[in-house]
């Protein structure tokens, strides 16, 4: 399995709306970030994109149905056409989330929460060894936003992802706002999420906007600008992990290309305040 090179950066989100302003012209974004299964087993036209894309901008490749939490293992024909994929395109990485999709071959296409238990983690550390193993490379792993907890559960999110990475090897893709919005959700302390994780496993940060739910959840949205507390958060991460890559996601009431660059440059400000900042 080969490692990832450094890289740092920041980055938005590739979606349709803002192809043609892709394909007219270099954007000032240091990467691009594309859903996988959007261009998987697949010809033609968002093939010819990406490609066009790829030639001006690094591309990493960001899935949903990979299913990592499931316990009947990982999807063959699925891996193998994610890893076509990442043969053609030679992504910067690959990531994917700390979830379940796929149930008895059925693909529910909602990012299903696990039971933080010692089977669970068992059957995840064994999937993403899976699809290294196939992939030929590290996976990079994301937290995401969640509404339920169990009862079964023996260990922290954050103590689950942190075993997971160091037993697996893989990296992981810190999303701030699904910190945010879990925190808030479940009340436990965001930093204490951060604190808990391996500095040297934090490959790739992603910002993104929520919006409120009944009775008082929030709900990860992505149609919305980061807010305020999102921001503080992101600072304080920036500063517990260093410089690495860093994206804006939107996927819902997608504003005009400028309106993004414009956050995206938020967040530049913000690393460079921090990579400033005298030591604690």
């Amino acid at each position: 399995m080969t490692t990832i090179p450094p890289f740092t950066g920041f980055g938005l989100g590739l979606r349709k709306e803002h192809h043609a302003d892709f394909l007219e012209r270099h954007q000032p974004v240091d990467f691009v970030e594309v859903i996988s299964e959007n261009f998987m087993a697949c010809g033609g036209r968002p093939l010819h994109t990406l490609d066009a894309v790829r030639e001006r901008h690094p591309v990493a490749l960001h899935g949903v149905s990979m299913s990592l939490g499931s316990p009947e293992g990982l999807d063959r024909a699925y891996l193998a056409e994610l890893g076509a994929l990442a043969r053609r395109v030679d992504p910067l990485w690959v990531s994917d989330h700390l979830c379940w999709t796929r149930l008895g071959g059925h693909a529910t296409h909602d990012l299903l929460p696990l039971p933080y238990t010692d089977e669970a983690l068992a059957a995840c550390i064994a999937n993403v060894i899976r699809a290294q193993d196939v992939l030929e490379r590290p996976l990079v792993v994301e937290n995401p936003s969640s509404y339920v907890t169990f009862p079964e559960s023996t260990m922290s999110e954050w103590q689950f992802l942190a075993t997971l990475a160091r037993e697996t090897g893989c990296q992981l893709l810190l999303d701030v706002n699904n910190v945010y919005v879990s925190s808030v959700n479940h009340g436990f302390d965001a930093d204490e999420f951060l604190a808990a994780l391996p500095v040297g496993a934090v490959r790739q940060i992603h910002l993104a906007g929520h919006s409120p739910g009944p009775d008082g959840l929030l709900i990860d949205t992505h149609d919305a600008p980061v807010c305020a507390e999102v921001w503080q958060l992101y600072a304080r991460a920036v500063a517990r992990f260093g410089p690495c890559a860093t994206m804006i996601e939107r996927d819902d009431a997608i504003p005009p290309l400028p309106d993004l660059l414009a956050e995206l440059d938020q967040a530049r400000e913000i690393a460079a305040q921090e990579s400033l900042a005298p030591c604690a």
